[in-house]
């Protein structure tokens, strides 16, 4: 893909930066489903083979591929809805990963019964790159992470676990809304450009005595419990 060597195209860039996807948002989660009940290993190149005489290789050390971080396994329920919200937000298109990849180290942290998972990925889907989006800002070395402002919990899950029919909620159900800035930052022509905007969401969870949290539902984004 060549570089943008027009205004035009360096707009478009930055809007690509600014804007990816924010317009595809699924509809009708409600209270979220939850209440409605709902690395590639390294390869060697083996050096060409001499008929005149045999020789031996070098002895190499295999190197383990680059990984994501994992989110820490905690029972602190605001430390982990502010790790999750770190997972969820921080990516490099320039890293070798794809979205499926980082969407994998939040699923690894969900609802170890399997109901929610489902959709837990359908929500995280909204919030990264679609697979052709993403290859549209590799080659301008695109990057993403959140600055968290505020985590609280919302006044309006107290209501939520009120109305909830007996059993609907795992032990130990809790909502964490974030607050914070979106940094985008990528290269044009060798010039950084970047890009900041204001993001809410609410991460719902479940944090079971003596047990680490677990994610169950992600809110929309810029949609969340207050």
């Amino acid at each position: 893909m060549k570089l943008p060597t027009a205004p035009r195209a360096r707009r478009t860039l930055i809007a690509l930066i600014a804007a990816l996807s924010l317009a595809i948002l699924v509809s009708g989660i409600g209270i979220y489903g939850l209440i409605i009940g709902s690395g590639q290993p390294s390869e060697w190149n083996d050096p060409p083979s001499s008929s005149a005489a045999p020789h031996t290789e070098p002895s190499r050390e295999p190197t383990s591929p680059p990984r994501i971080p994992s989110i820490p396994r905690t029972a602190d329920a605001e430390a982990f809805a502010r790790s999750v919200a770190a997972a969820l937000f921080t990516w490099d298109t320039g890293s070798g990963f794809l979205p499926l990849d980082y969407t994998a180290v939040i699923l690894d942290v969900a609802d170890p019964t399997g109901f929610e998972q489902s959709g837990l990925a359908a929500d995280i889907a909204t919030y990264l790159p679609t697979q052709s989006a993403w290859a549209q800002l590799r080659p301008y070395a695109t990057t993403q992470r959140l600055e968290i402002t505020s985590v609280f919990v919302p006044d309006a899950w107290a209501d939520a676990v009120a109305q909830a029919r007996p059993g609907q909620l795992p032990d130990g159900a809790a909502a964490y809304t974030i607050e914070g800035i979106r940094h985008r930052s990528g290269v044009w022509n060798g010039d950084p450009v970047s890009a900041e905007q204001p993001v809410a969401f609410t991460i719902f969870m479940a944090c079971p005595a003596d047990d680490p949290c677990y994610v169950l539902r992600l809110s929309q984004l810029n949609t969340p419990l207050r």
